[in-house]
């Protein structure tokens, strides 16, 4: 295994960290400029995904462990959850009904085909789900990977700051929020902020995604 990737990976990130530490502007964010970066990278030095992805498979591995640990602010947070369960309820049913919606139709009036109103629908869950369900119902798989994961990156980017420009400041909104729309990216930047709130956005990722894999082949049938 070479170590490019992994070391490559791990510098990006912490250098853009810290820069991000100290600007604390969306435009810093390290997740997207990381990412950027490396892209970048590859590309001008002619280096194969798989190449690097050889060293860095380690880190997807860890999306694993990192994702089950969702479950300890989740379980920290359950006397909120259990407060607040119609309206956890209610945001995940709208929530996930927006964020399906929205993007067939912004995609639609775009001219978009068929295949991509079908690639786009089920952006906002996490990519396993997502690529499954696209398969499913006869989108793209490999798009729908890549906007499940530009989704992300841009809620990971922008949405604590789109929330506070909107003046939403319950832990359970701006949670319910991250959860819902940018699933694990979104969650692993609210988390930092607020642990109540990462919990509930990792519950309503968790939840997004089964009801997105449920609903989903049904209401496509009621919009062709």
């Amino acid at each position: 295994m070479n170590p490019y990737g992994i070391t490559l990976t791990l510098l990006a990130f912490y250098a853009f960290s810290e820069l991000h530490r100290r600007k604390r502007a969306f435009y810093t964010n390290p997740v997207l400029l990381s990412i950027a970066l490396i892209a970048a990278l590859l590309r001008v030095f002619g280096v194969s995904y798989d190449y690097y992805m050889d060293s860095a498979r380690i880190l997807s591995f860890l999306l694993g462990p990192a994702v089950v640990a969702l479950a300890i602010p989740v379980y920290k947070g359950r006397e909120t959850i259990r407060a607040y369960w119609r309206e956890i309820t209610a945001g995940i049913v709208f929530g996930g009904l927006t964020a399906i919606l929205s993007a067939y139709y912004i995609a639609e009036a775009l001219g978009g085909s068929e295949e991509v109103l079908l690639s786009i629908s089920p952006k906002s869950v996490t990519t396993a789900i997502a690529v499954g369900v696209s398969e499913k119902i006869g989108g793209i798989p490999a798009l729908t990977a890549v906007l499940v994961i530009l989704t992300g990156i841009m809620g990971n980017a922008l949405g604590p700051e789109l929330l506070g420009a909107v003046r939403v400041k319950d832990r359970v909104a701006r949670g319910l929020a991250m959860g819902v729309t940018s699933h694990g990216l979104g969650t692993a930047r609210i988390i930092l902020e607020d642990e109540i709130a990462g919990g509930i956005s990792g519950l309503a990722m968790a939840l997004n995604g089964v009801f997105t894999s449920f609903v989903l082949p049904y209401l496509l049938e009621l919009l062709k």
